[in-house]
């Protein structure tokens, strides 16, 4: 079986041979703009942990889907920067920041449709397949995505509410990941339903970090502004789970402070994170990051494979957790 770190340089030669050099400029620059500044490939890593499990080759027709979870994820951070009017990613200017709107709105576009490009390249026997569970996918990140806008103008929503919107939003496509690879290693349907529920389960454990991070966070180490979710009113694990901990006055005082102005940013964030802290939802958050990783690895260890076979896999999953950025 490959490593982490084998993996890890066969997805960054791809990218890099994958440079595109096409007119007009200001369409595709972006594109390698975005591919080049960093990112984890979690979920093309993902996607080659799994399919690895089963194939012992890693050829064509398993890269070039799992780089088209990768695209397809890109193109998602394009379009979400501008929704939340992030100016940086991962450390630098976001591309609508770097260009301007339109120009990051299409070249997003023009993402989602590479990465459909790239998944053509899956065997022909699972390629049904294959585009049917990243269309259904791709959709449900967006359904994810609108509850977290629509989320945002709502004073409260229950914790049912918020996993229903980060499973939906990020889960399904750490989801997709595991379960791609393994479609593609030819995988039972029995297994890859096991090995789809282990990425979901993990997705929401990587969600609650991505919430804890963005709060508590080192922002050199996080690569962008911490307390942006604070001074955007999402909703958070920490945030719905404060409002569930407090008492009337606590929440009068947490609704004040969600409307206080783009000015006020930073009396907001240290404000509403010194809540976080009283009411020991900091602290709760890593026990429940713990809690879902368990779930992942139960239903991981149901899958019925062989334990040596699946520890690379549990190496990815505490990486993921155990994380600063």
């Amino acid at each position: 079986m490959y490593t982490l770190e084998e993996i890890d340089r066969i997805l960054e030669n791809f990218a890099r041979l994958r440079h595109i050099s096409r007119e007009p400029a200001n369409l595709y620059e972006p594109l390698d703009y975005m591919m080049s500044i960093g990112g984890k490939r979690i979920r093309p890593k993902l996607c080659l942990l799994t399919y690895n499990l089963f194939k012992e080759d890693l050829c064509d027709a398993a890269i070039f889907p799992a780089m088209a979870l990768e695209v397809f994820h890109e193109f998602t951070l394009i379009h979400d920067d501008i929704m939340d009017r992030s100016d940086t990613r991962r450390g630098c200017p976001t591309v609508y920041k770097k260009w301007n709107e339109n120009i990051a709105i299409l070249s997003g576009d023009v993402m989602s449709i590479l990465a459909c490009k790239y998944l053509a390249h899956a065997p022909q026997d699972v390629l049904p397949q294959a585009l049917d569970l990243f269309t259904t996918t791709a959709m449900q990140v967006c359904e994810g995505q609108q509850y977290d806008m629509d989320y945002e103008s709502l004073p409260l929503i229950t914790m049912d509410d918020y996993l229903g919107m980060i499973g939906l939003k990020t889960a399904v496509l750490l989801a997709c990941s595991a379960r791609m690879g393994a479609l593609l290693g030819g995988a039972s349907p029995e297994v890859c339903d096991a090995i789809y529920d282990f990425g979901y389960q993990l997705g929401i454990a990587f969600q609650i970090t991505d919430d804890y991070l963005d709060t508590f966070g080192n922002e050199k180490v996080f690569g962008k502004r911490i307390g942006g979710d604070i001074a955007n009113n999402k909703k958070t694990w920490l945030l719905v789970e404060t409002y569930r901990r407090s008492d009337a006055d606590r929440k009068a005082h947490l609704a004040k402070l969600m409307q206080l102005p783009e000015e006020a940013r930073a009396e907001k964030v240290e404000a509403v994170r010194r809540l976080y802290v009283e009411l020991g939802v900091k602290d709760a958050a890593a026990t429940a990051i713990l809690a879902y990783h368990r779930k992942a690895m139960a239903a991981l260890s149901g899958a019925g494979l062989d334990p040596a076979r699946t520890r690379v896999l549990e190496q990815f999953a505490e990486e993921l957790i155990h994380r600063e950025k």
